[in-house]
């Protein structure tokens, strides 16, 4: 299940410091498979329900990157949007996320550099009051002078 915000493009002449988009996914055993697929990542944290149990998680968790996707996508469909360029990401993992877990993902403008379109963005995930992902992101934003 996906609940987005409203898609396009808000290109930089009109964004302001504070602004921030998001999005809430739930994340689905299908959707760890196919990313595991996709990357060629099937560490068996996320693929092996025994062997998870035996891990600090005590359970199988959806991996990372998967979870820093959702960050991708709030940027890239919503803010900036359509249009966007990512020049950089930091992430810091805080908790892990589950099968079944609905992520809430987010982005705030925290600088604007106008003259050479770059935004920088607050970035972050969280299931219900924990925060599972914190970061940073650097992005080329569109603007109207190069549409």
């Amino acid at each position: 299940m996906l609940d987005t915000m409203q898609r396009g493009t808000i290109f930089i002449e009109d964004m302001e410091i504070g602004m921030s988009r998001h999005l809430r996914k739930t994340v689905t055993d299908r959707d760890i498979e196919l990313f595991a697929e996709l990357s060629t990542d099937r560490n068996p944290v996320h693929m092996d329900d025994a062997y998870a149990q035996s891990t600090i998680f005590q359970g199988r968790i959806a991996h990372g990157m998967l979870t820093g996707a959702l960050i991708s996508a709030v940027i890239g469909e919503q803010l900036p949007g359509h249009g966007a360029v990512y020049l950089g990401q930091s992430l810091k993992f805080m908790a892990p996320v589950r099968p079944g877990d609905a992520v809430h993902a987010e982005v705030k403008v925290t600088a604007i550099d106008y003259a050479r379109r770059r935004v920088t963005l607050e970035t972050h995930c969280a299931v219900g009051n924990t925060v599972v992902l914190k970061g940073e992101a650097l992005v080329l934003a569109p603007s109207r002078k190069f549409d």
